[in-house]
């Protein structure tokens, strides 16, 4: 990394993996096929619960709001991977640089409150069947997906904001991407206060999502385990399993990279890690959500039907 003066603010340099040049275009192609595999997987999700009336009810609108934050949450990160893959070291602006860690981190911290929704949904599916169609109506649905999205975006103002605020000495970004902990490494002063108010605002978002999400699981483990019949208490522990993958995932990278102290970490680690959480998550997201539903599997049929109903024409 090359030291510059205070007074420089124009681009970056994002540093990538460091591999062989012969395995480059491995990588690329390898990443590029997860890539497509994911918009595929998700936007599949989006389209089948929109246009499938079996799919209409709150936990299905739900999943199909997290896979389309999915897509914007993995394009957000993924080509300038591929960028880095094909040229090397990539330069990028530092306008496009901030963006990039603001909106990163807004679908981040969007998708925290979202699976914290998705967990209510599923406590009150569980714990309070009698209500539960009372009690998540059309507009309360629409109200928590909207209040998760205003929560995200409005948290990752504060980190995104306080960094595009430091000066920077240096240019080389130790991460495929712009990301809050490779950029402070680059300012000319010490940004432990700015790292300590990142911690504590992504710790809230995150902690109070994570505390709120394991709470609730608590009171569906007890409704379950009051449940005459085993094949019951299967079929309600399925339909949580899923959600508890995910989130297992997703907060397990997240708090390991952002919550703990990055000094204890070597640069390289964080964004292997990332590839979990940005990369691997939302990949899984489709299949351990629905593609493995009997569900999704018979509202494919039905519109595979309709297609082909279609398609043949009166």
């Amino acid at each position: 990394m090359d030291p510059l003066n205070h007074t420089w603010t124009q681009s970056f340099v994002l540093a990538g993996f460091s591999v062989p040049g012969t395995l480059r275009p491995l990588a690329f192609l390898g990443t590029l096929c997860l890539y497509l595999l994911t918009l595929a997987g998700n936007l599949f999700i989006v389209v089948l619960v929109q246009v499938d009336a079996g799919l209409s009810t709150p936990m299905y609108f739900f999943i199909g709001v997290l896979s389309f934050l999915e897509l914007g949450y993995v394009s957000a990160t993924v080509p300038t991977l591929l960028h880095t893959w094909l040229r090397g070291r990539s330069a990028i602006s530092a306008a496009v640089c901030f963006i990039q860690l603001y909106v990163f981190h807004s679908l981040g911290m969007t998708e925290c409150h979202l699976l914290g929704v998705m967990a209510l949904d599923r406590y009150l599916a569980i714990c309070r069947p009698l209500h539960y169609r009372a009690l998540m109506t059309r507009k309360v649905r629409f109200w928590l997906a909207g209040a998760a999205w205003v929560a995200g975006f409005s948290a990752a103002l504060v980190p995104a904001s306080l960094t595009a605020t430091l000066p920077f000495c240096l240019k080389e970004v130790a991460h495929y991407f712009c990301d809050l902990a490779p950029l402070m490494r680059l300012a000319c002063v010490d940004a432990g206060w700015h790292a300590r108010v990142h911690g504590a605002v992504i710790g809230a978002a995150t902690g109070c999502n994570f505390v709120l999400i394991w709470g609730l699981y608590g009171g569906i483990l007890r409704a379950v385990l009051k449940l005459p019949s085993a094949a019951s208490r299967v079929k309600a522990f399925s339909t949580c399993s899923s959600h508890m993958i995910v989130v297992a995932l997703f907060y397990a990278s997240a708090f390991t990279v952002y919550v703990g102290p990055p000094g204890n970490r070597s640069e390289g680690t964080d964004k292997c890690i990332a590839l979990v959480y940005a990369l691997l998550t939302p990949l899984l997201n489709p299949i351990v959500y629905t593609l493995r539903n009997k569900e999704v599997r018979e509202a494919v049929k039905r519109v595979t039907v309709r297609v082909r109903t279609i398609l043949k024409g009166p």
